[in-house]
């Protein structure tokens, strides 16, 4: 090995104050680059380390530059919202600044895990206060994969990384070829990042069959993609370049991950609006978020947007109120659990499982806590009767409910 690309091994260890380490290009001869003149045309460079180069492409946008619903700027907003808000949950960014978070994304050969699959493309964008930064790393070589995680782990911060299916697809694949390159690149930092497809399944499961990033753009970010090269056709280009060195193919995918990439802000933008306003969201959002704050522990939050639903008397008014009424069991409120369990009992439109639900909680509420043996078996029949019209449903226990009630209702009558 040259001195120089000794020193170069040594760079990330010279002390420094800087969170982030600058991407150095180092200066080498570009003749023997393949179409070079198309690749800085495209706005990439080659930067070396040893005796490989990658191709890194940067590009910068105004934050008034609109993708879908928002301007790119708009993250500051909501990181800012983020910073104020009197919450906890999985997407808080509260204790970041924006250019802290990485909008991350990945191209592969294939669809797949395992060792056969290489990531070709690493590119993430970056919010700063006067703009937006993408940058893109390109694999021109499958021999050139320790220069490609050389560059890609001196820059990136792999707790702040935004992505889409990222926890499940994207970063196992960067920890698999990591492995295999282990020994001559940085050490792999722990992992932490925001995954917005599992945050769009939260929010949207209901409404759309595919929560494919594609559709998510189109049937609720309002961005269309004109001459969009598929992300399934990404592998066959890939290895056609391999072949002849040709990129025009593979700017078509380029630009396919930028749009991936940018529409993770937007997306993130949008997701985070409705959790910090949710009700300013749809009913089924409003709902969802609240049913995501219970989960979460945030009970306090979830309550006050349950109450809120509640009040707006929406489609999701009779889930609010199931809802509060297990809030109001748990906390011996009793008194405000059996006026909405009595509501749901009556009605029309709340599902017959929730209204048989609401029943036996009135019946376990007379038996076991009022010690009223009569409005006990008045909901236990009530709710018996109710499930006759649903098929497997298991009656039984229900009938040895009615059975031992009656005995009970049979003694008290006779005691008295």
């Amino acid at each position: 090995m040259s001195l120089k690309n000794k020193l170069n091994r040594m760079k990330k260890h010279l002390g420094t104050n800087s969170d982030h380490q600058e991407t150095i290009e180092v200066s080498q001869p570009t003749e023997d680059i393949p179409f070079i003149q198309e690749w800085e045309d495209f706005d990439a460079k080659p930067y070396y380390f040893e005796d490989q180069y990658i191709l890194i492409r940067e590009k910068e946008y105004p934050l008034t530059t609109n993708h879908g619903l928002y301007p790119l700027g708009d993250l500051h907003d909501v990181v800012r919202e983020w910073n104020q808000s009197d919450f906890s949950h999985p997407l808080s960014v509260a204790g970041f600044q924006s250019q802290d978070l990485f909008f991350f994304d990945t191209e592969t050969t294939g669809l797949g895990g395992g060792t056969g699959n290489t990531i070709f493309l690493l590119g993430y964008a970056r919010v700063f206060k006067d703009k937006v930064q993408l940058r893109q790393l390109f694999l021109p070589s499958p021999a050139s994969e320790v220069a490609l995680y050389h560059y890609f782990l001196q820059e990136v911060d792999y707790t702040t990384l935004v992505t889409f299916n990222g926890k499940a697809f994207d970063w196992p694949q960067v920890k698999t070829r990591h492995t295999m390159i282990r020994n001559e690149v940085p050490k792999l930092p722990k992992f932490g990042h925001f995954d917005l497809l599992h945050a769009s399944r939260r929010l949207w499961k209901n409404e759309y069959e595919s929560l494919k990033l594609s559709n998510v753009e189109k049937q609720i970010l309002n961005i269309s993609r004109d001459g969009d090269i598929p992300g399934y056709m990404a592998p066959m280009i890939y290895f056609h370049y391999l072949e002849d060195q040709n990129p025009e193919g593979v700017f078509g995918i380029m630009k396919h991950n930028e749009t991936d990439i940018l529409t993770l802000i937007t997306l993130f933008t949008h997701i985070s609006n409705k959790l910090l306003h949710a009700e300013r969201g749809s009913d089924n959002e409003h709902f969802e978020v609240a049913r995501w704050m219970e989960a979460v522990g945030e009970k306090v939050t979830a309550t006050r947007h349950y109450y809120e639903i509640v009040n707006n008397k929406g489609i999701n008014n009779w889930g609010a109120k199931l809802a509060l009424s297990s809030v109001c069991k748990k906390e011996n409120r009793y008194e405000e659990a059996i006026k909405l369990w009595k509501e749901l009992c009556l009605g029309d439109q709340v599902p017959k499982s929730d209204r048989i639900y609401s029943a036996i909680e009135l019946a376990k509420y007379y038996e076991h806590k009022a010690k009223e043996i009569e409005p006990a078996l008045e909901f236990t029949n009530m709710a018996y009767e109710m499930a006759q019209t649903i098929p497997l449903f298991n009656h039984r226990e229900l009938k040895k409910r009615i059975n031992r009630l009656e005995i009970k209702y049979k003694k008290h009558s006779d005691i008295s």
